[in-house]
């Protein structure tokens, strides 16, 4: 084979593995971005429901009850 065959072959699959890991990172960064969203989605979810727990306590229950039979 001649020189030139396999400096174009070379070249030719550098080119390849370049695009396909700069494809492969930029899917690893799109699913880095809808990870963060799912995470701070579930934060604000947990957020919510320590809320909405601690309103509907037992111990709060009493007290606002115990509170509006003293007004």
């Amino acid at each position: 084979m001649d020189i030139n065959v396999l400096v174009t072959l070379l070249t030719i699959t550098v080119i390849i593995l370049s695009t396909v890991i700069i494809v492969l990172l930029g899917a690893v960064a799109a699913v880095l971005i809808k990870i963060n969203r799912i995470a701070k989605s579930i934060d604000a979810i947990t957020q919510n429901v320590a809320s909405a727990s601690d309103w509907l306590s037992p111990m709060k229950a009493m007290s606002n009850i115990a509170r509006l039979f003293r007004k």
